[in-house]
């Protein structure tokens, strides 16, 4: 696979997990970033890959807005960057094995401006949605993978498909590295909270609610008994 398809298939499998209300397709900027994407460059969500390949990604869309709200961002529910990592593993997962760093929103009108990074028009029907720009530091070899259909529309629907970490924590403790290497079966240990206290369930790692742990058909289950409000949770 050369560098120019390495960055085709890694737009497209982006493009393929965007939660936009109609599906975009990815389209190479033989020249460049234009001075409109250098101008909405500068609110974009952006990462760096680690692996067999080092990589710079960046997304643009012209209604990121609308994400948001539909991520219920503005309530402090779901970040935009988690909303959109997903998009941004799919892209990454082309160039091979490796690590995805944090997503942030900031400007990414350097990285789009970078005579090495390659351009793409994400487009609906003709019309601009939105950019995606990648900087292959390494040439390399690797498959693209399958695309995803396309997401629901509507306002919540877009983000439908959109898989988050939901976690149950009953504590948590602090230990040095000599008192975990010497556990072994049977050792106790001692958490932060007290026997029959609720449990926290967070999502993406923000507290959200209490719950209990209960057992359902032999399986472990957490029964919700408080859903906090977003001040508390934070």
């Amino acid at each position: 696979m050369t560098t120019t398809t390495l960055h085709t298939a890694a737009a497209e499998s982006l493009a393929a997990q965007l939660p936009t209300a109609a599906p975009l397709s990815a389209v190479a900027q033989p020249g460049g970033a234009p001075a409109v994407v250098l101008e909405a460059a500068a609110d974009a969500v952006v990462a760096s890959f680690v692996g067999g390949l080092s990589a710079d990604l960046a997304l643009v869309l012209t209604d990121l807005e609308a994400v948001v709200a539909a991520g219920g961002t503005d309530h402090g529910i779901v970040a935009v960057t988690d909303v959109l990592r997903p998009s941004l593993e799919a892209a990454a997962g082309v160039l091979g094995v490796g690590v995805l760093g944090e997503a942030r929103r900031e400007s990414a009108a350097s990285l789009f401006a970078d005579p090495e990074t390659v351009v793409f028009a994400l487009t609906a029907g003709g019309v601009p949605g939105g950019w995606f720009g990648l900087r292959v530091r390494e040439n390399g070899t690797v498959s693209a993978p399958a695309a995803t259909p396309a997401v629901p529309t509507g306002n919540l629907g877009r983000i439908n498909n959109v898989e988050m970490t939901l976690t149950v924590e009953i504590g948590r403790t602090r230990m040095s590295v000599r008192d975990v290497l010497g556990m072994e079966p049977g050792a106790v240990v001692e958490l932060d909270r007290s026997a029959g206290a609720p449990a926290d369930v967070l999502l993406n790692g923000r507290l959200i609610a209490h719950g209990e742990v209960v057992v359902v058909d032999q399986d472990y289950a957490v029964r919700i008994t408080k859903i906090l409000d977003v001040a508390e949770s934070v």
